[in-house]
């Protein structure tokens, strides 16, 4: 298991039909050397974890619960056969190209140490939105990303360092339950009725996904009560 690159974005104007006059640090390409990893912040004031990386919409992006943005190549490949075209590391606006990780079969709370200091911890699913649309110019693409709920990982800073292209990659730490990056999406996305499976990853969520869970969770659990009114 490796890191096959490091992918920064600078801030670029653009100008989708469904998004139009926008800027965005999604085009983010490979780098050379190594580059700091640190946690940015909370969310709304953090941006991207890693030094160098633009990350434009602080309200939806970065913080520190969504600090590093990591996609597998082999998921890349599967979708350069579908779509017909080439795929560079990068091409989902991951900050993270792996090899030999099932990034969306990680499980939330997951460890991963990148290099020799660099902790990582997954707390959540990539949810796509019109500027990845945009981005990479598929009609129809948030349906079809979300149909396959491979969406890659979010994960936070818990110990920094510096990363760079070729570091190993190393699971130090895979919790007990059985919530992974794809229930989690699912769960958000498609399949609400998985949402409460969710508490089992209780505090490594995403603290927004937490709190829907735990919502949707409650209100299930006050309509399923038996009603002794007269």
């Amino acid at each position: 298991m490796r890191l096959l690159s490091v992918n920064l974005g600078r801030p670029r104007t653009v100008s989708y039909s469904d998004h139009p006059d926008g800027v965005t640090g999604i085009d983010k390409r490979p780098v050379d050397g190594p580059v700091r990893v640190a946690a940015p912040g909370s969310a709304g004031m953090g941006a991207s974890g890693l030094a160098g990386d633009a990350v434009c919409h602080t309200v939806h992006h970065g913080g520190s619960d969504q600090a590093v943005y990591a996609v597998a190549r082999e998921d890349l490949d599967v979708w350069e056969r579908e779509l017909g075209r080439p795929l560079g590391n990068g091409s989902f606006g991951e900050n993270l190209t792996t090899s030999g990780i099932d990034v969306s079969g990680a499980r939330i709370g997951e460890r991963w140490r990148i290099g020799p200091r660099v902790v990582l911890e997954i707390t959540s699913a990539r949810i796509p939105c019109r500027t990845f649309q945009g981005h990479l110019g598929e009609s129809g693409w948030v349906r079809r990303f979300t149909r396959r709920a491979a969406p890659g990982a979010y994960l936070r800073v818990i110990e920094g360092g510096e990363i760079r292209a070729g570091d190993a990659v190393e699971i130090v730490h895979r919790p007990d339950h059985d919530v992974t990056v794809a229930l989690q999406f699912r769960a958000v996305t498609t399949e609400r009725e998985l949402l409460p499976r969710l508490l089992a990853a209780g505090e490594a969520l995403h603290p927004e996904v937490l709190e829907r869970a735990r919502t949707y969770a409650r209100t299930y659990a006050a309509k399923d009560m038996p009603d002794n009114g007269s």
